[in-house]
């Protein structure tokens, strides 16, 4: 049996767990592929080099014929479908564009190169030191300070010798196409995202509340505990919101073109408070600040859905095309257009791989009939 049909088979049971696996690596982890076959398909998702062959050869299959095909294989609709037949089917879409164009491509045609000038994210931030000098972090290159080091692609900083002293902060602003991550000299680990910046002491305290304050955009904090820190309390501020932390992890998202701040927390407790309003978050609960209403909402939510940027994965679920492409368009620092209004309304549900170029992304959703056509001008998408 073929890779093809393999992926065919699977169930809606196994469609579910393997992506509650989570990782793309994890979802192959079934008895129904082969050693061989993990590595062919791994390579079709993940290989710069096998991405780039599938987006140079697609232009010379009868594209039309063979979604026909793939389509034969999905019971419904996509947009209607169970969510996890929905996520399922964006694998198999990624993997069966892969297959077809291994088939129908003859070695003597010569490819039409597709030129495209928008580039994947990658890890990269500004480090604004507490005299003021900005340091450029990124892969390739390295920085050694007096309280902090980093490899390019993560900042560690020092525990402090003294217990006590003064405060002096340091920020570490996330630019469009970028992420980073830090560790602060508690212990505390910190994921930011793209269009994102945060402000924190270079060392804190002992004995005093340890404050943050995420100034804009998306993190995830693993706060280390109070016990290891001579019972210090953590809290993270943002606008006029701030979340106590009571031993915990849990996920801010605060954009400064949105209206809404949104707490979710994955384990233990926090207490966001707004005004003179508190509210206590149990582990799958989101917090909504409306800042327009100044109104508080609690809610269960699908954390995977919330943290999976984390993970190098974006997990879409009842978000329309609007929303997901203003996910996008941080990452891959990219503008978008929609020529025809009526699209922002779409929904579109499953899950996308950050490591994927932004055309095969497009052309997904386009074969998934939400769009009928795309442009790519400069850095400018321009859907249709």
């Amino acid at each position: 049996m073929s890779v093809f049909n393999k992926i065919f088979k699977l169930s809606n049971k196994t469609a579910k767990s393997l992506l509650n696996n989570r990782t793309p690596k994890k979802l192959l982890k079934t008895e129904l592929f082969s050693e061989e076959d993990r590595a062919y398909i791994l390579n079709e998702l993940t290989n710069k080099e096998a991405i780039e062959n599938r987006e140079v050869l697609s232009s010379k299959i009868d594209k039309e014929a063979d979604w026909q095909l793939v389509k034969k294989k999905i019971s419904k609709p996509v947009k209607r479908m169970n969510w996890y037949y929905a996520a399922a089917a964006v694998l198999v879409t990624f993997l069966a564009i892969g297959f077809l164009i291994k088939q129908n491509y003859t070695p003597d045609e010569t490819p039409q190169i597709i030129v495209n000038n928008i580039e994947i994210g990658s890890d990269k931030a500004t480090l604004t030191l507490e005299d003021g000098t900005h340091v450029e972090l990124g892969e390739g290159t390295s920085f050694e300070g007096e309280n902090a080091n980093s490899d390019g692609e993560n900042l560690v900083y020092k525990k402090p010798d003294s217990k006590k002293g003064q405060l002096a902060y340091n920020y570490l602003t996330i630019p469009r196409g970028g992420q980073f991550y830090v560790e602060l000299s508690d212990g505390t680990k910190v994921w930011l995202n793209s269009e994102s910046q945060l402000k924190y002491p270079v060392s804190f305290v002992e004995g005093d509340t340890r404050k943050v304050e995420l100034i804009y955009g998306e993190a995830y904090f693993d706060v280390s505990p109070s016990t290891e820190n001579k019972g210090s309390k953590f809290k993270v501020y943002n606008n006029e919101q701030e979340i106590k932390v009571l031993g915990t992890e849990f996920n801010v998202k605060a954009y400064k073109e949105e209206f809404n701040i949104y707490t979710t927390l994955v384990e233990g407790k926090v207490e966001v408070g707004f005004n003179d309003k508190k509210e206590f978050l149990k582990p799958s609960q989101q917090a909504n600040l409306d800042l327009q209403t100044n109104t508080f909402k609690v809610y269960e939510v699908d954390v995977y859905n919330e943290i999976s940027w984390r993970e190098g994965i974006f997990s879409f679920e009842n978000k329309n095309l609007k929303e997901i492409m203003t996910v996008l368009s941080r990452w891959y620092d990219t503008d978008v257009i929609f020529e025809n209004k009526a699209l922002e309304k779409e929904e579109f549900i499953g899950v996308l791989g950050k490591n994927q170029d932004i055309l095969e992304i497009l052309k997904t959703i386009q074969n998934f009939g939400i769009i009928s056509d795309y442009q790519i001008n400069d850095k400018t998408i321009i859907l249709k």
